[in-house]
């Protein structure tokens, strides 16, 4: 009769957990380098701190604006985020409005890509040129 000897079934374990920490390391590493780089935004967007309210209602440096029905948010991951998950939060981002108005795309940034220097939506000039959709 063959019986598994306390050798294999130490080398099996070892080689498991060998693997299980290699898929953790690749993923941390991977959020990692994710949150390290510096996406490249559109020149005409418009850096501001978000507050959502009550979806589609946010604040946008204070003032109240709406999301857009295709609005899209993008974490720091560049991952999708729903609007209801960051109910109450203050987060920074830069965003695009539709030409409604409304804002459309967002972007929550990183530490690093909120230290770079970008309109504000409280500086007019730069706030209608995003919206005209003009560069």
């Amino acid at each position: 009769m063959n019986r598994c000897d306390i050798v294999t079934i130490t080398r099996t374990r070892r080689a498991l957990a060998a693997l299980a920490l290699g898929t953790t390391l690749l993923a941390t590493a991977g959020q990692a380098l994710a949150q390290a780089t510096i996406r490249q935004f559109p020149p005409q967007a418009i850096r501001a701190t978000m507050v959502v309210k009550q979806p589609p209602e946010v604040l946008m440096d204070g003032k109240a604006m709406r999301l857009s029905p295709g609005a899209r948010i993008r974490g720091v991951t560049n991952t999708l985020v729903m609007s209801a998950s960051l109910s109450g939060q203050e987060v920074t981002v830069n965003y695009l409005p539709d030409v409604q108005g409304l804002v459309h795309e967002v972007w929550i940034l990183n530490e690093a890509e909120a230290a770079e220097k970008r309109a504000r939506l409280g500086d007019q000039r730069n706030y209608r040129t995003a919206a005209d959709g003009a560069n």
